[in-house]
């Protein structure tokens, strides 16, 4: 049996199923949810179709190859994704010809493969000079790794408009801090300073980086409270209140799969605002059309994902490893929390997709690359170590002298 065959037939399949379940369920929620766009809903479809292809080739060679090869792919893509958002355009898109992408997801691919690599090799480095291993083994530095990465990648993606992609950064690096061990009074320490430095990011720094960012959240302050009365839901408040009332008032059953407006559709009606209607609200239109059922369903395919994925991170023999499956993890729950928690009030507006379900070919590409890493966690968790040890020096055995 070749390498090759045995990886494939060593691959973890739940988590292939799963993942393509979710990608086949959100083809048919884009189709229904684009419909009212110029190109129609099949439009759409196709083009995420050909993500899902063009994900399905780097899924499964990433998954095939040793993950410890990319730690060398962090820093460059890093670089390149930084570069290209501060060359974005205000939505966070960089546009060349007919084709578009979104750099933020590429700074989050790159972030986390240049925090595990960091951290994965620095302790090594202290073994092969002992005078600084002490230095590489503190809780400091661990601490000013994760800070700076993700200090800078949410500072340059705040600033470039796309306030749901850098929101995702905090989770990650609080994943990041638990995942490597940094001891609980320190993570209490930097709690306590976080708390008492948020009237500062709020009044402040998040005016400076972000022009809708403090309307937004006064708006969801306000609707979560019940102040109804300061909140134009014709104007800031719409989506939040349109989306909102689509999911409440679906039922077990839902309207349908692309009901019209004879059925009480909302989303045909045009309540649910149809240019994102099939990325950031697509859940508002799967919540109606498939009722509390569907709805369920779809939770629960995402707790699945996100179960088998922890499941594989128990496995990993090294640090890398385990950084790569929690920010994996990390990064899912972050957006599924989101994207579902400011279509039912939960959540301020941010507009971010739903992993493998929403309308991104870069983030399905991004999110297949990911769990593509995690696979290769699996795929690879009982090759051979090469451990540098010292010599032993056997000792020799002389044998006594018979007593007489």
């Amino acid at each position: 049996m070749t390498p090759l065959f045995r990886k494939l037939l060593g691959l973890n399949w739940p988590l292939i199923l799963t993942m393509y379940g979710l990608l086949v369920f959100g083809v048919f929620c884009i189709e229904s949810a684009a419909r009212h766009l110029p190109n129609g809903g099949a439009y759409y479809a196709e083009r995420q179709k050909l993500a899902i292809l063009i994900g399905s080739a780097i899924y499964f060679g990433t998954a095939l190859i040793d993950y410890r090869w990319y730690r060398w792919l962090g820093l460059p893509v890093w670089i390149a994704g930084l570069g290209l958002m501060l060359m974005s355009t205000g939505v966070g898109e960089v546009k060349i010809g007919s084709f578009s992408f979104q750099p933020a997801q590429v700074v989050l691919a790159g972030g986390l493969l240049l925090t595990a690599w960091l951290l994965q090799d620095l302790p090594r480095l202290g073994r092969l000079i002992p005078k600084i291993g002490w230095l590489l083994d503190e809780p400091f530095l661990k601490i000013a790794i994760i800070g700076v990465i993700s200090g800078v990648s949410f500072l340059v993606v705040m600033k470039m408009g796309d306030m749901g992609s850098a929101i995702v950064w905090v989770p990650l690096a609080v994943v990041a801090l638990l995942v490597v061990g940094v001891p609980f009074r320190y993570l209490t320490a930097m709690a306590l300073v976080g708390v008492a430095l948020v009237p500062i990011a709020y009044f402040v720094v998040l005016p400076d980086v972000s022009d809708r960012g403090p309307q937004r959240i006064e708006t969801y302050l306000d609707m979560l409270n019940g102040r109804e009365d300061k909140v134009d839901i014709l104007d800031e408040g719409y989506a939040s209140h349109r989306c909102s009332v689509a999911v409440g008032k679906a039922g077990w059953l839902g309207t349908g799969w692309m009901a019209d407006a004879n059925r009480n559709s909302l989303h045909a009606k045009g309540f649910i605002p149809q240019l994102t209607a099939h990325n950031d609200y697509i859940f508002a239109v799967i919540a109606e059309e498939q009722g509390f059922r569907g709805s369920l369903l779809l939770i629960s395919s995402f707790a699945l994902l996100m179960v088998l994925c922890l499941f594989i991170g128990s496995y990993t023999r090294d640090p890398m490893g385990r950084l790569l499956v929690g920010g994996t993890v990390a990064i899912l729950f972050a957006h599924i929390f989101e994207n579902i928690g400011m279509c039912v009030l939960l959540m301020p507006i941010t507009g971010i997709p739903l992993p493998l379900i929403s309308y991104s070919g870069t983030f399905v590409v991004i999110c297949m690359f990911l769990l593509g890493l995690v696979q290769s966690v699996w795929v690879h968790r009982d090759a051979i170590r090469v451990v540098e040890e010292e010599p032993v020096q056997t000792p020799v055995i002389v044998p006594a002298r018979s007593m007489r």
